[in-house]
Parts: C-alpha cells; structure tokens; sequence
C-alpha cells in the first residue's frame, strides 16, 4: 500500500507547489492505514479483503465524479465574471472619452459666463432698489408715526400706541440688519440716528407700564383692563425678545429689553417700599406691636388681592401668587433682622419672637383660610433663622433677668425693712409665721416661664434655667440680708423687736420655696431640683437656724456659768431653769412647720447637751469622796433625765436626743472599781468616737479616784484602738476644748511641789 520511488520523484514538485495537498494526503494515508489495521487485524478477516477493494472503489469513482463536476461549475463562473469585467472596461473607457468632450466645451464657454456675473450682480441692485423704493413710504413717515404714538401714549391707548411702535422698530431693525449683512456699519450710525425718537417712545412707554404695574393692587380691584393691557404689552416684547435671541443672527440696539423681569422688579419694590422702612420710633416699645399689627393686616390683604383678582390678570406662567408670597417672605426676613438691630426691651424682643414663630404661620396671617391652600411658606426659609432665633432667645432672656433681679431686690429691701417694723410677721390659718415673699417671687418666676412657653420650648427652657439662677443668687443675697439682721441684733438684742419671729417666717418661708422650686420646672414629669440650688436652700435654712439657737444660747448660758457647783450638786433648780427657757423657745418654734421644726429641735437639744456637757468638762470639779462622787452621779442622772423628759413631750424621739451621752459619761463616774475603766472607755469611744484623750482624762479627773497607772492603762488602750467617725455621725464632744493640764516644774534633785 505504499507508494513507489517513481511515485514520490513525480510527487515531489507538486507537493511544492501545493503543500496543502501534501498534508491531506499525508492524513488521508494515515487515516487509512489505521481503518485497515483495525479490520484486517486477525487472518480470517482477509478473506473479505476483494469486497472490501470493490466497495472503496466505488467509492473512489463517486467522490472524482463530484469533484469534476464542482470543478467544472467553478470554471463556468470564471469564465462568467470574466466577460463582465471586460463589458465593464469598454463602458469606462467610453465616459472617459465624454468627460473629456464636456471638459472641452466648459472651456470654451468660460467667456459668456463672465457676462452672466455682471447680469447677476445688476438683478440683485435692482432687487435692493425695489426693497428701497416700496419702504420709501414708510421711511418718509416715521416722523409722522412717532407724533402718532406720541398722541396715542398721552392718551393712554397703549395697545394701539405699542403696535405703531413695534412696526416702526421692526422697520429700523430690517434696515440695520441688512446693513449689517453687508458689513455697510457706518451707515448704521445713520439709520439710528434717524431713528433716534423710538428711544424716548419707549422710555415714556416704559414709564406708564411701571407706573401701571406699581398701583396694579389698586388697578386690580378698580379697573383690571389697564393692567391686563400693561400684561399684553410686557408679553409682547418677552416674545419678540425670545425670537431675536434664538435667531443670534442679528441683536438690534435696546434688545433684549427683559421688561417681564422689569414687571417682576417694579412689583417687588411696591410691596416692600414704605411699610419696611419703618421710622426707629416705631420699631421700639408699644410702636412695635402697632408696627406688626399694621404689617400682619396689610399683607393678607394684599395677598388675598393678588390670590382672588391679580392670578386673572396674567399668564398662568407668571406664578404671580407665589412670586408675592415669597417677596413679602424675603422682605419681612430683612425686616426683622433690620429691628432687631436695634436695643429693643423684653417686651420687643418677645412680641418679635411670638410674631415670627407663632402669628406669622397661624390662621391670622399665612395659614389664612382665604389663603390657603395656595399661599405655602413651608417650602421656603424659616423667617427667622435657628441661629437668630437662638440670638433673640438669649437677648431676651438677659433682659427678661435684669428685669428678675430688679424685682428680686426690691422684694428683698421691702422685707429687710419688715424685719425692723414694731410687729409680729404674718401668720397662715395654721399659726405659722410667714411674709408675701415666697408667694411674690415664685409667682413672678412662674409667670415668666409660662410666658416663654408661648413661643418655644427652648425658650422656656432657657427662661427656667435662669430662674434657678436667679432663684439661688437671691437665697445668697437673703442669708447675707440674714446675716446683717443679726449682726444689728447683737448690737442690740432689742432690735429688731420680733426678731425670732421673723427667723421663725424666713424658716416657713425657706420651705415653701423649697416646696415650691419644683414646680417651675416646664416639664410636669420632671421635678428634679438642681443641686447647687438645694444646698441654697439647706444653707439658707442653717444661717436662720444658727441665729436662732445663738439666741437660745444667750439665755442658757447664765444658767450654764453655774455648773458645776457646790450648790448645784447640793440640789439647785438650775436644771429646772434651763427646762423653762427651753420650753419658752420650743413654743415659739412650733410657730415652724415640720420638717424644721423637728429639725430646730433636734439643733437645739444638740446644743442643750453640748453646753451641759462643756460646762462639766471645762469647770471640772474633782470629788472628794465616794458620797461625794455618788451625790454627782445621782445629780447628773436627775438633770439628763429632766431634760430628756422635756424634749420628749416636745416631740423628740430618745433615738434623736444627744443626751444619751450625760448618761454615758455618768456610767464612767459611777464605776466603783477603777480597774474596770479601760473596759468602760473601750466601750464609751465606741459609742461616741470624737471624744479624745483629754476628754476622758478630764472625766477621770472628776472621778478623783484613778491612779497612774489605771489612767496610763487607760490612755494606752485609746492609743490602742483609734476610733473613726462614721458616716451621719453627730458630733458630740469635737467642738468641746478643755483646758490644757499645768505639767508641774521639777528641779534636779528635787520633790515635785
């Protein structure tokens, strides 16, 4: 099956001709090697072998069949296209051979065409001519025309007048366009100046269009026609303005005139001429609110005027309603801004703020049902700007607390002068002594606030910060007004004559202030009382309470200088004494509410023990003796209990009562065997931990029974257990000093005296 030498050398030069074919064939071989491989793999299948070779070469004779057939169909096709081309050569070379004839002949006429320029160049003069001579007429009667609509103007027939006028314009824009196509621009100076008079009919036309435009609220309601006439006019040179612009070919002198946009001007300019030039006479004081009045009356009127009539008179496109809403907008922003340049009081500043937030967008002025749903301010800027509004707001709120202090001081000179007066304060249906002021000045605080909550929130909320400012400042000025009372008081105890009456009205009235203070705050759920304030209040309560326990002072301490004594000790009513002065001043204080009043009694009982505590530890007397120790013990126990006797049927609980303490010091005393001190002591310090060694080292002084070495025992056990005050602990002992023990002089080789 393979190919023979003769084959491949013939082969050869074919297959460098046509490498394509050698690869198919190169394939084809190879394609058939592997088909007959795989038939002719076992020995018994080449017995089909004639078969298989009569049925290839059929097929062979098919393919070459078609093959030729194909190639013949090519050749045809060739042979074709082929006649074409040459079809197609003639017919070019024959339009070759016309064009140059024609060229030929176009040269031969280049002379008749010049003749032909000059006949052209005649045709268009004559046309020129012709336009010339049918405008003659017009020309020679522009003068004429303007006296016409000269006439027309004075007689007020605008329409006419404006028609007479746009020919005569349209006439001088021809001439100068066709000038300016012919670049002829210095006869252009020429034509305008013939034309010289449309200037001043257009400015005298301009003139009653803006006069007509500027009373269109009055014409509007009294005779519409001139104004819809003024309309027509202005919308026939926007048009005319439009067209020239979208041609760009040509722009005559005084165009575009833009008069729609005049009409807009001059409108504007009448609503905001006289009433947003306000004199300053009127922008200050009562003049303001008449001033606002005025303008709130005006500009719905005028607003319902444009609404109802004006929207008739023009073009839907002109949004004439809007265009005015939105220009009194604009001027009243200015407006405001303008007066409140100027040093307005709070009553100005509050009728400015109430105007602009509140009047301005009710059903009185903008919110109108007249006016509504057409007029809208929501879409446009806020009259008044967060940042002025919050300006204003602060202005107000200084001038608002000028006002308070100014108050505040007044109502505190008229009740230091009441303190002085030759009577009893006032008193409530219950007893209590009071005065006016708390009543006057949360009225006026409360007053202020809810005046500020007619216009903002934050303003309100800015009004009641100022009002616990100025709340605490005055409860400053109030205690030093306190304080100079009593300053005047020592002086002279007879002055003023009620003067613990008056301390006993400034304790009812620190707690209605304090009862009080919360219900100012703006938001009903939140009645949180500032800190800084309440220590005011507690500051304000201590400097009354402490003047009237120096008072209950001065009377005890007669009594106080007698204790102890040997006629004290022997069974004296000095105790007894002091129980009616107490009981004198605890009648006075129940002129108190609770909870001062339990407050000044628990103070003074305080006080009571303090001094019966002090008087026995700073005037120490030693005992002698057992009886004599006993005698102290048994007087002790009679007065602690006398007294707490007394301030329990006051309305002192024992739990309260800082007398415990005489009990427990008379337990020290009482002790029989010294050695059992340190025990006693461990447990009196643990009670009272403020009391300190030179306390109990006076105590055991008084006891006149313990010796060295028991008091050094005793003295080290405290070194030995230091005691700390413990929160909400009342101090006993801390503000009593006792007298510093003499240590005695010793010589060297000496006794000690």
């Amino acid at each position: 099956m393979g190919m023979s030498a003769e084959d491949e050398r013939a082969a050869s030069p074919r297959d460098e001709e046509w490498p394509e074919a050698e690869k198919a064939e190169k394939l084809a071989r190879g394609a058939a090697l592997k088909w007959a491989s795989g038939v002719f793999y076992r020995p018994e299948k080449l017995e089909g072998l004639g078969h298989y070779r009569r049925r290839e070469t059929q097929r062979n004779s098919s393919i070459q069949s078609r093959l030729k057939s194909t190639v013949q169909s090519y050749l045809e096709g060739v042979s074709a296209g082929l006649e074409q081309l040459r079809s197609a050569a003639q017919e070019v070379q024959s339009v070759c051979q016309d064009l140059g004839a024609a060229r030929w002949a176009l040269l031969d006429s280049a002379d008749h065409f010049q003749g032909l320029q000059q006949m052209r160049e005649l045709m268009e003069e004559h046309v020129q001519l012709a336009s010339v001579v049918q405008v003659l007429p017009q020309i020679f009667s522009v003068h004429e025309d303007f006296s016409h609509i000269l006439q027309l103007l004075h007689g007020q027939h605008l329409l006419e007048a404006h028609v007479e006028l746009m020919m005569v314009e349209q006439l001088r824009d021809d001439i100068l366009s066709q000038l300016h196509l012919r670049g002829l621009s210095s006869a252009q100076a020429t034509v305008l100046s013939f034309f010289s008079g449309l200037q001043d009919l257009n400015e005298s036309l301009a003139k009653q269009l803006w006069d007509i435009v500027g009373s269109s609220l009055r014409l509007v309601r009294e005779d519409p026609v001139l104004f819809v006439t003024a309309v027509r006019i202005i919308e026939r040179e926007e048009k005319i303005d439009d067209t020239l612009l979208l041609e760009a070919t040509f722009l005559p002198p005084g165009r575009p005139k833009g008069w729609r946009q005049k009409f807009y001007q001059v409108l504007q300019d009448t609503m905001t001429g006289a009433r947003f030039h306000t004199p300053r006479m009127d922008a200050e004081g009562p003049g303001l609110a008449k001033h606002l009045a005025a303008l709130q009356k005006d500009i719905v009127s005028e607003l319902r005027v444009v609404k109802d009539l004006m929207v008739q008179c023009v073009p839907a496109h002109y949004n004439i309603l809007s265009v005015c809403t939105a220009t009194y907008h604009q001027a009243l922003t200015s407006h405001l801004q303008e007066i409140l340049r100027e040093d307005l009081d709070k009553q100005g500043l509050f009728l400015l703020l109430e105007w602009a937030l509140r009047v301005y967008h009710s059903p009185e002025m903008m919110g109108h049902p007249d006016l509504l749903p057409e007029v809208d301010v929501s879409a446009l800027d806020p009259l008044m700007s967060s940042e002025l509004v919050d300006q204003t707001e602060r202005r107000y709120v200084m001038k608002v607390k000028a006002s308070v202090f100014e108050w505040m001081q007044r109502t505190l000179d008229v009740e230091f002068k009441e303190w002085f007066k030759e009577e009893e304060p006032e008193t409530d249906h219950q007893g209590f002594f009071q005065s006016a002021l708390p009543a006057i000045v949360m009225q006026m605080l409360n007053e202020n606030i809810q005046v500020a909550s007619l216009i903002t929130d934050s303003l309100q909320q800015k009004i009641y910060n100022m009002a616990l400012e100025e709340l605490e400042a005055f409860l400053g000025r109030l205690r030093e007004a306190l304080v100079q009372c009593g300053k005047e008081h020592q002086q002279d105890r007879a002055v003023p004559k009620y003067y613990i009456s008056h301390l006993l009205a400034v304790l009812n009235n620190n707690l209605a202030l304090r009862n009080s203070v919360s219900s100012l705050h703006p938001d009903s759920a939140c009645r949180e009382v500032p800190a800084s304030l309440q220590a005011a209040l507690d500051r304000m309560q201590k400097k009354a309470i402490q003047l009237l326990l120096e008072e209950l002072l001065l009377d005890l301490q007669p009594l106080c200088l007698q204790l102890p004594s040997r006629k004290w000790l022997s069974g004296s009513q000095l105790v007894g004494s002091m129980c009616e002065v107490i009981d004198k001043y605890a009648k006075d204080f129940s002129r108190v509410r609770k909870p001062a009043f339990t407050l000044l009694l628990a103070e003074s009982e305080l006080l009571v023990a303090n001094q019966y505590l002090r008087a026995l530890l700073q005037r120490k007397m030693v005992c002698k003796s057992r009886e004599e120790r006993g005698q102290l013990c048994h007087r002790l126990l009679q007065d602690a209990t006398q007294l707490r006797e007394l301030f329990c049927s006051l309305g002192l609980d024992r739990s309260q009562q800082s007398l415990e303490a005489v009990f427990a010091l008379r337990e020290l005393i009482c002790l029989k065997d010294p050695a059992l001190l340190s025990l006693e002591v461990l447990g009196f310090i643990t009670k009272y931990p403020d009391v300190s060694d030179e306390h109990i080292s006076t105590l055991l002084d008084i006891r006149g029974d313990v010796s060295k070495e028991v008091r050094h025992v005793v003295l080290e056990m405290m070194a030995q257990h230091p005691q700390v005050l413990p929160e909400g602990y009342r101090p006993i002992f801390s503000t009593i000093l006792v007298p510093v023990q003499e240590l005695p002089f010793c010589l060297r080789k000496g006794k000690c005296a």
